[in-house]
């Protein structure tokens, strides 16, 4: 918590994340949720928060509550995300956690933000599109729960996950995307009786979240280059 002692969240932002540990645990004693949707929904907020902070910290959260992710993607026959998160989130998340720390700003524990041209930008999308129609054959042949949802959040991630290493603010429009259709599949697992509201309201606090950091970036990225 030296991130709210360090006053580096905002005295909004600090109330926001406590109401949010505290709405997750309620809802984790009322369901009696799997300790695993707990663990990972806990460490993946926090992820998501410091991440949107600019923290290379943010990091460690991020690997430990991939690797609960892993898990419940298993017991659920979620092949596109148990594969996108051992193979790729894992790995990305330790490589991005030293590259974060060579982008730091002067005297400061944050990122410096950047964004992509126009042509990264169309290159970008035509590429996740593409990719995501291919991963949505592939996953549908062989038995997968919800391919269509699976598929374009397990691509669309792994661009969004690139974008958040190298910093870019397009990295906030592609999680709204993911984190909306992630919310969506999950919730029809709960549904299905499965224990998993914690990662049900994870994937809730992720989309909304998506939307305010976006336009927090979009902010600081238009001062900076005022300043320039």
């Amino acid at each position: 918590m030296n991130y709210i002692k360090d006053k580096l969240l905002t005295n909004k932002e600090t109330f926001v994340l406590l109401l949010i540990y505290i709405i997750l645990g309620i809802n984790a004693f009322i369901t009696n949720d799997s300790i695993p949707a707990i663990i990972n929904a806990f460490c993946g907020i926090t992820y998501t928060f410091l991440a949107g902070k600019g923290f290379p910290v943010c990091y460690l959260f991020g690997v430990t509550g991939s690797t609960f992710y892993c898990y419940l993607a298993f017991i659920n026959n979620l092949w596109g995300n148990l594969l996108l998160y051992g193979l790729y989130y894992i790995p990305m998340q330790i490589a991005g956690y030293f590259k974060w720390n060579k982008h730091l700003k002067n005297n400061k524990k944050e990122i410096i933000k950047t964004s992509l041209s126009k042509k990264e930008r169309l290159i970008l999308i035509a590429v996740s599109v593409i990719i995501s129609v291919i991963t949505i054959l592939i996953l549908n042949r062989y038995g997968d729960k919800n391919p269509i949802i699976d598929g374009i959040t397990a691509i669309f991630s792994i661009t969004g996950m690139y974008l958040t290493v190298k910093r870019c603010i397009e990295q906030w429009i592609v999680w709204i995307i993911v984190n909306g259709l992630s919310f969506l599949m999950w919730l029809n697992i709960a549904n299905s009786g499965q224990k998993v509201y914690s990662t049900v309201f994870m994937w809730f606090v992720y989309f909304m979240l998506s939307f305010y950091f976006y336009f927090s970036w979009k902010k600081e990225l238009k001062e900076q280059k005022i300043k320039n």
